[in-house]
């Protein structure tokens, strides 16, 4: 029993060290002022012009961008869970293979294709194609958020749907069911743990993102994860910075409290 306590310590440590303690320093922050008072004002800054716009923006790009990663990971996921087992795991470990590559240098690399004399417009001369203007536009922030977070969409839909018996599925078909029907019956159901998962994995990151916005977005289209950052770094204002936070923490609160109803079980993890 000693034992175990004491190879729980570094984990009880790192829990208050890196999640307690910047948790209550951004709840102190969020609902004090300058002198220390308890004050809401902090909160209530997220109904300004300029904060309420940015959230909506944000909730806008993160639903259309959740809504393409499951449109794609779906399918894709279907096709893998079908395939053996040797030929899953390497497309899989493709997948997983931009995870290991730091977040700002992928996010760079789409500067890069994407800007006006980028390689996509090169390429498009090249065809005496006319260019197309998509960086430093909204479409360029979904195509970066589509790009890093459609693997926390594929992953857990893949754990989900591969678990699915297939004696069930091929039951079905015996008794007369279409592809269709045994779709909307049966797999989709069963899977539904790993949608959830999924689209909450990729909704919130997207959601709270402010490096895609910064480098496809030119610093011209603002998300609440770019106003945040400015409170904190360019104004120096931890108090709003730290208010906004905690609106921002209640969406993460509200997609835990789906995830705990949808996936009791924890089978929608990506492993």
């Amino acid at each position: 029993m000693n034992r175990k306590k004491l190879l729980t310590g570094p984990y009880f440590f790192w829990a208050v060290a890196f999640i307690l303690i910047p948790l209550a320093m951004v709840l102190y922050y969020g609902l004090t002022d300058v002198d220390g008072h308890l004050t809401y004002e902090n909160l209530l800054a997220i109904g300004t012009v300029e904060n309420f716009k940015a959230l909506c923006l944000s909730l806008l790009l993160s639903i259309v961008s959740t809504a393409i990663c499951l449109l794609l990971a779906y399918p894709l996921a279907m096709i893998l869970s079908g395939m053996k087992v040797n030929q899953t795991s390497f497309i899989v470990l493709i997948f997983i293979l931009p995870m290991w590559m730091n977040f700002l240098l992928r996010t760079m690399v789409w500067q890069t294709l994407l800007e006006k004399n980028g390689v996509i417009n090169q390429l498009l001369g090249f065809l005496h194609l006319p260019s197309i203007q998509l960086i430093n536009t909204p479409y360029a922030i979904i195509l970066g958020m589509v790009y890093n977070f459609l693997p926390f969409m594929v992953l857990p839909l893949y754990n989900v749907l591969s678990k699915i018996d297939k004696d069930v599925i091929f039951a079905a078909r015996d008794l007369g069911a279409t592809e269709l029907y045994t779709f909307r019956k049966i797999i989709f159901p069963l899977s539904l743990p790993g949608v959830v998962s999924g689209v909450i994995m990729v909704f919130v990151p997207a959601l709270t993102t402010f490096v895609i916005s910064d480098l496809l977005g030119g610093s011209k289209i603002l998300l609440i994860g770019n106003v945040i950052e400015q409170k904190f770094k360019q104004g120096s204002n931890w108090h709003v910075g730290s208010g906004l936070s905690l609106v921002l923490m209640v969406f993460i609160l509200i997609s835990m409290v789906v995830t705990t109803k949808y996936d009791k079980d924890g089978q929608g993890g990506m492993f």
